[in-house]
């Protein structure tokens, strides 16, 4: 709005064009400012193959579809034990122990376990401490199947709840691109599917990052991710293990 002089209090041409100039000032002070597009402050992701995933809260029992994951919110439930124990269908997708640090130094080499990051002595106590909880619950283990990263095979193998097989599907997806990522992915769900109605707990041993793309739930060091598969072919994320 610009301010109203009366004529006769405006002693020249120059307070005129002051008082002008004003009000062209007030008038784009009071007009929107313009709006920027989100994507155009997006940060893109470091890493080829970035997956997001929302935190645990007490909502469980969701499907996910098995042609589009669903971000889950799910945490430990008190009869998830006697679920194993009992049902058939169950798998347990584990994350490696503790192993500090991200992704693996340069110079990486598969079958090299001192170019890789691997578990640390708590790591290596909390593999153990995994294994001996479930055989207190008495989980029928059916298989145990790792990725081939040295942190994940010694943590399957510290479990020492069965016969550990190496399986690449599992392995990291975190530096690969994307097509990548998805067809490990889509080979891993029709394993789980596959084990659908069958007895047992399929155990398989891996990497937050696969988890996340599998189940929508991105576990802490240790911790399990309970689905049942369906003879549909979806899987139902059924609740945490959280580590010892």
């Amino acid at each position: 709005m610009c301010i109203t002089i009366p004529r006769t209090t405006v002693p020249s041409d120059m307070c005129r064009f002051a008082v002008l100039l004003l009000c062209v000032l007030a008038v784009a002070a009071s007009l929107p400012a313009a709006v920027v597009p989100a994507a155009a402050h997006a940060n893109p992701s470091s890493t080829p193959h970035a997956v997001s995933a929302l935190p645990h809260s007490a909502n469980a029992d969701t499907v996910a579809p098995a042609t589009a994951v669903v971000d889950q919110r799910v945490s430990p439930r008190a009869d998830i034990w006697q679920q194993l124990r009992a049902g058939r269908g169950y798998a347990v997708l584990l994350r490696h122990a503790l192993a500090p640090g991200t992704g693996d130094p340069a110079g990486f080499r598969l079958g090299d376990c001192s170019t890789q990051r691997n578990l640390s002595l708590d790591g290596r106590r909390q593999a153990i401490a995994i294994g001996a909880q479930w055989r207190r619950e008495r989980v029928p283990v059916d298989r145990v199947l790792t990725s081939r990263w040295c942190r994940a095979r010694d943590t399957a193998r510290l479990l020492a709840v069965g016969t550990v097989t190496a399986y690449p599907d599992l392995d990291s997806t975190f530096t690969v691109p994307d097509s990548v990522a998805a067809r490990r992915t889509a080979k891993v769900r029709a394993l789980l599917v596959r084990h659908a109605d069958q007895p047992g707990v399929l155990v398989l041993v891996g990497h937050q990052v696969n988890i996340t793309d599998i189940t929508g739930v991105a576990p802490s060091s240790g911790e399990g991710v309970v689905v049942q598969a369906r003879v549909d072919g979806s899987l139902r994320v059924v609740g945490t293990l959280p580590a010892p």
